[in-house]
């Protein structure tokens, strides 16, 4: 009997028959059998691989088959609007089957959201966010929503693994998963990832069950044309667009939200229909745009990543990428928006505006190459999700004792090892701030949590921040950018100098509450005309670039004389970089700085123990560590050999105070647990540890005219 086959009949014959389908998927085929033996799973494919049929239809068999009622089936997704497309979808499926599937996200009314609590349907589409609004408000009607649960599906799992919303998730799922009274089904879908063995761990919680990666692998005839191009500037990434692919369809994206604009202005300009998506515009403004580009033909949408996740906007002929993204994995999301008719390729042009970017590209083409993906790495310690989960359970039940609050999160894998000491010091921080408080052994919400997170029926309750905060550059009244607030949270005597749009500018101020910088021009630094970047970037990543600076050719992707050539002259200021070591190179002033390539979370640990050494360091980046002229090359030498001796794990990068405020329900932690969260989640101590694993050599000069000593 073929999988297929194992499907309920009135299934087999509708996929067959009303839908049409000649064959399933080898992803649909091998999901089959573990989903229909009550098995967790991870599937894995690319963009439009079938991911979504190939977890659904066993679970809409196993509705029919083993006569589940009532909401059975939880699918859970990050954006609204995935929501909205992936229902009209999955609700043809239930219907064909006399089966419902319900809708609930925030722009779900009051009189919907009744319906479903009333009469549940068997399937119901939802964000964490308004579980979690369930299980709070809805007292006396989640008990009996959730009794009958049997399995979740969590889409575009990548996306809630690598920040707190995942854990906010798996908190929420385990709430659940005690008013259903059974071991709940877990399925994860996302697109290629790195480790995806953990990710299933991640994803299984507290479970023991059975569990199992289904990753078939792609059809190795699959063309895919990638370009890489250096045109210098946006204006110029502008003029190529609107000669190129006329007539098509063409989805340009790009990393930061003034830039989108930028680009979009300059598109119309030259007489392109061009159409924008970032999170800044309104709602309904941002559908009016992708519906109409989803209908047009010869167009450009204009978007950051608010459209790398599977939302429908049409058959897409180009993906145009405006200089790199900052991962692998975000590029595989990108590239796989196109390809999906019959007799095209999947395709991706990068446009390079300057030279970093060049660089970047090229580094993150050279792992695509080595079919290199970084894994999911969910954040560490997430003692603030705890303390927001504590006021959840109390809401959620009218009070509840302390032993009632770990009876209930004490399964969660991430607050299950969290320390003892820890724990109870948060409980008993709450209750002195009055954000909890206690009568006769019972928690409850305090004044002053009322206070902070009462308002507006407790929205500010349900949601953690799912992206890492930005802090905007300014020089003068002109908008630079957006930067990582890691590139400011380490404190550090010396003024930072950055590189943003090609120049170096110097930090005049910092405006925390409103999270502005105000930076001046700066003279470029040695002779390098390139600098790192300001966004911390995975280790893997910047190995790749230095390979590349050092004269590896990208694997993946083609490079148009443009870039080739641009790619050459960077490459002779780089002409010391040593296989397997890191570099020290002179300016010819007496300056110095160690080239790392190791990523600005563990360039700014290692700086932090330079100066407590007694050396002089400038503000790291990505790739190197700048140290000051008054310390001679052997002084140098020696505090980095003195690092080997450290044990990673006491390498730590340092914290501004004032990040703390970035995390939301931060007010609940004490400073010193708080700091040391932050403080973890700041340091990457793998790439501490292959740093120091490396031999250092020493460079006099630095430019085309440099030589090694």
């Amino acid at each position: 009997m073929s999988a297929f086959e194992r499907l309920h009949p009135a299934l087999q014959y509708h996929i067959a028959s009303s839908l049409g389908w000649k064959r399933l998927r080898p992803l649909q085929e091998e999901s089959i059998d573990p989903i229909l033996r009550g098995e967790h799973a991870l599937l894995i494919a690319p963009t439009a691989g079938g991911k979504t049929e190939a977890a659904f239809f066993p679970l809409l068999s196993r509705i029919l088959s083993e006569e589940w009622h009532g909401l059975s089936v939880l699918y859970v997704c990050p954006l609204r609007a995935l929501l909205n497309n992936l229902h009209v979808r999955l609700e043809s499926y239930c219907s064909l089957v006399g089966r419902r599937a319900g809708l609930w996200h925030g722009d779900t009314g009051p009189s919907e959201r009744t319906r479903i609590l009333e009469d549940p349907p068997d399937v119901l589409l939802i964000t964490p966010e308004s579980l979690e609004v369930i299980l709070i408000l809805r007292r006396g009607c989640h008990e009996a929503l959730f009794r009958q649960l049997r399995a979740v599906v969590i889409d575009e799992i990548h996306a809630f693994a690598g920040d707190d919303r995942g854990w906010h998730l798996l908190a929420v799922l385990e709430r659940i998963g005690r008013f259903a009274e059974r071991d709940l089904q877990r399925l994860g879908l996302s697109a290629t990832v790195g480790e995806p063995q953990a990710l299933l761990r991640w994803l299984a919680g507290s479970s023991s069950g059975a569990g199992r990666v289904i990753a078939p692998c792609a059809p190795e005839d699959k063309a895919v044309a990638v370009m890489l191009d250096h045109v210098g500037s946006l204006r110029n990434a502008a003029t190529v667009i609107s000669r190129l692919h006329r007539g098509e369809k063409r989805l340009v994206f790009v990393d930061s939200r003034d830039r989108v604009e930028q680009l979009a202005a300059d598109l119309l300009a030259l007489g392109v229909e061009t159409f924008v998506s970032h999170g800044s515009l309104g709602r309904e403004e941002r559908h009016r745009a992708e519906a109409a580009f989803a209908e047009g033909q010869s167009c450009v949408i204009v978007a950051t990543s608010t459209l790398e996740l599977g939302i429908d906007v049409g058959d897409l002929d180009r993906v145009i990428q405006i200089d790199s993204p900052g991962t692998v994995a975000s590029f595989l999301q990108r590239l796989g928006r196109t390809g999906r008719r019959p007799g095209t390729v999947r395709n991706c042009l990068f446009l390079a505006t300057n030279e970093e970017a060049l660089i970047e590209a090229a580094g993150l083409l050279e792992l695509w190459g080595r079919s290199y993906v970084e894994p999911v790495s969910p954040p560490v310690l997430p003692f603030h999700i705890l303390a927001q989960q504590i006021m959840a359970v109390a809401l959620q039940e009218g009070g509840t004792d302390r032993q009632g609050v770990w009876d209930w999160l004490g399964g969660m894998p991430a607050f299950a090892c969290m320390p003892e000491d820890a724990r109870s010091a948060i409980v008993a921080f709450m209750l002195a701030q009055g954000i909890l408080s206690q009568d006769r052994g019972m928690l409850w919400l305090g004044e002053e949590g009322e206070e902070a997170f009462g308002r507006r029926s407790f929205m500010e309750l349900f949601a953690v921040f799912s992206t890492p905060p930005l802090i905007a550059v300014r020089h003068g009244r002109k908008h630079l950018g957006e930067v990582d607030v890691a590139t400011f949270a380490m404190r550090h005597e010396e003024v930072p100098v950055l590189l943003l749009g090609g120049r170096s500018w110097t930090l005049a101020s910092i405006d925390w509450d409103d999270r502005i910088a105000y930076v001046e021009p700066a003279p470029e630094g040695g002779r390098s005309r390139w600098l790192g970047a300001a966004q911390p970037l995975h280790y893997a990543f910047c190995q790749a670039i230095r390979r590349v600076l050092a004269g590896t050719t990208p694997g993946g992707g083609r490079l148009s004389k443009r870039a080739e050539d641009r790619l050459a002259r960077v490459r002779l200021d780089f002409r010391w970089l040593a296989e397997g070591k890191t570099a020290i190179v002179g300016d010819g002033t007496g300056h110095l700085t160690w080239w790392t390539f190791a990523g600005l979370l563990a360039n700014a640990a290692l700086a932090a123990e330079l100066a407590k050494g007694g050396l002089s360091v400038g503000r790291p980046d990505n790739f190197r560590i700048p140290i000051q002229a008054m310390h001679g090359a052997a002084v140098v030498a020696s505090a980095v050999a003195a690092l080997r001796e450290i044990p990673a794990g006491d390498f730590a990068s340092p914290v501004q105070e004032k990040v703390i405020d970035d995390l939301k329900f931060s007010v609940c932690l004490p400073m010193g647990i708080a700091m040391r969260m932050l403080e973890e989640r700041l340091t990457d101590r793998e790439a501490v540890r292959a740093v120091l694993a490396q031999e250092t050599h020493f460079v006099r000069g630095c430019g085309r005219d440099s030589e090694r000593q």
